[in-house]
């Protein structure tokens, strides 16, 4: 890095920079692996001696395969975007305020999962419901391999439950969509023109101080040829907000990219991988019985109130791994319950 040339080679630079925080973060979670390690034979050397630790002995011992488990994950996160930071859109389906709660205790989910990893979650956008629930919501989740994680939520998430909305106690089936995509870095060239943008401004809706619904500082920004849309109301000022949308659109761009270009490669390679965002993934029932089941991997529960307190790690892992089983074809693991 004080080589006088390092900047002026933009690539070779960035990838080195992620090199570097991987490298880093991989060395700071082995540091904490080995002092876990310690501290956990302190305990049994205690316990050999007759000390009554036998109960924190098994409580470190879990907290260490935890963690060791959490490892294994990580190291199936190998591509490009994984390390990085990233966007989580949910929208709404059809259905009116049906749809729109589910949006919302799925960004409650997403939110309790973020606090559980140890994650900074920054909503940046809500578009609330008439009755109840939310329309959409974007939210900026910060971490390592916060990408990697979240897009094995990308696709349509199905509830089936009695609706709290129908006097007459009738069974309903709601729908919303879940799309993550990687917060790129500022030095990756996106080529955005002013002529291909539709700049709108509102006035910011939901909880957000004294200073919601003053001015119009909410920015929703339109890329034309895509039809991309992307919005940010959670700065106070319209020029905060108007980058915060802009970094956003770069990394929709960026992502709507490398999608074009991995559909055409399976294509091209005859693969049977599922590509497409907008696919159903998973179904979460609520009644007649409770289950909740990935439809990719088979991977189910019927613990369902511990997932939507936000205990995905399972669900993530089931798809990192069929994933990293899939050379060009499918592969999945077993379903359990």
């Amino acid at each position: 890095m004080a080589k006088p040339d390092f900047w002026s080679r933009p690539e070779a630079s960035r990838e080195f920079l992620q090199r570097r925080s991987r490298l880093g973060a991989q060395i700071d979670t082995g540091r904490q692996l080995l002092s876990a390690l310690s501290d956990l034979e302190t305990l049994i050397d205690l316990a050999r001696e007759g000390e009554p630790v036998e109960a924190d002995v098994r409580q470190a011992l879990e907290a260490l395969e935890r963690r060791v488990e959490q490892v294994e994950v990580q190291h199936l996160l190998s591509g490009e975007n994984d390390f990085s930071n990233c966007f989580l859109d949910i929208h709404a389906g059809a259905g009116g305020t049906e749809a729109q709660d589910w949006a919302e205790m799925l960004l409650r989910m997403y939110l309790r999962w973020t606090d559980r990893r140890g994650f900074q979650a920054e909503v940046i956008g809500v578009q609330e419901g008439e009755e109840a629930g939310i329309k959409s919501a974007t939210v900026r989740v910060s971490g390592p391999y916060a990408y990697g994680y979240l897009k094995a939520e990308n696709g349509v998430h199905r509830l089936v439950r009695i609706s709290p909305f129908d006097a007459n106690a009738r069974r309903h089936t709601s729908f919303a969509s879940v799309f993550a995509y990687p917060e790129i870095d500022d030095r990756i060239d996106v080529q955005i023109e002013d002529k291909d943008l539709r700049v709108d401004t509102y006035r910011s809706s939901g909880a957000g101080g004294q200073h919601v619904n003053v001015t119009d500082s909410a920015v929703r920004i339109t890329h034309l040829p895509t039809g991309i849309v992307v919005q940010c109301q959670n700065e106070r000022s319209q020029h905060r907000n108007r980058d915060m949308a802009m970094k956003m659109l770069r990394s929709r761009l960026y992502e709507h990219e490398l999608a074009k270009r991995e559909e055409k490669r399976a294509q091209e390679e005859g693969l049977k991988r599922d590509i497409d965002f907008g696919s159903q993934i998973r179904s979460y029932v609520l009644q007649p019985y409770q289950r909740i089941k990935d439809l990719r991997t088979g991977y189910e529960t019927g613990d369902v109130s511990s997932v939507l307190d936000g205990d995905l790690d399972e669900f993530i892992k089931a798809f990192l791994v069929s994933q990293a089983r899939l050379p060009g074809g499918a592969g999945a693991p077993g379903a359990r319950g």
